[in-house]
């Protein structure tokens, strides 16, 4: 298995990064977001998922690993593959996507290209409860106790490594302030 990938880029092309890792160039299928960020010949490091068939094997590659672990999920959804999972990532950022699917809106998921309406509404009944609380706005500030948590937060991504799902660890940095250190945050976190 592929974990990761760290290099340069050396193409983009139809949502695809060539990423060059000491002279082995790896394509790596990535989400929209992700690949409007890539710029060529920029070192880039991406969370892969390698995906093998009977007839091909493909990396899928992720900015940050709370999106992987969304991918992840995402595929275990009858009807829907590794595509249709990327195809869903690049509506928006993925804690949008995940934000969508912890509220029950199938009708943000069916904005993905190739993803019908009866997808959407599967999507959202067999993760809802894999994904962790939505997160309520209020226009630009946030109500109650529920903050931002950015999927490429260091916090995040520590308290996956250690073990936590991504619904555990969202839940878990709800109220912690965003303005301490990484190590702080994942010590209150696992305080709570």
């Amino acid at each position: 298995m592929i974990a990761h990938v760290s290099g340069v880029v050396a193409e983009k092309f139809n949502g695809s990064l060539i990423i060059d890792v000491n002279g082995v160039g790896y394509e790596v299928v990535v989400a929209f977001s992700d690949y409007e960020k890539a710029t060529l010949n920029e070192q880039v490091k991406l969370y892969t998922h390698h995906h093998v068939r009977e007839q091909s094997q493909e990396l899928f590659g992720f900015s940050a690993l709370a999106a992987k672990k969304l991918f992840e999920l995402l595929i275990t959804v009858q009807g829907v593959g590794p595509k249709a999972a990327i195809s869903i990532l690049s509506i928006d950022e993925s804690e949008a996507v995940r934000n969508a699917i912890a509220s029950g809106d199938a009708t943000f998921i069916a904005r993905a290209g190739g993803i019908g309406k009866r997808i959407a509404e599967r999507v959202v009944v067999d993760l809802k409860e894999k994904v962790g609380m939505p997160l309520r706005y209020d226009n630009s500030s946030l109500t109650g106790m529920s903050q931002s948590i950015n999927h490429s937060d260091e916090a995040l991504e520590a308290l996956m490594a250690l073990g936590y799902n991504l619904a555990d660890a969202t839940r878990a940095l709800e109220g912690v302030p965003t303005d301490l250190s990484t190590a702080d945050r994942v010590t209150q976190a696992l305080k709570a």
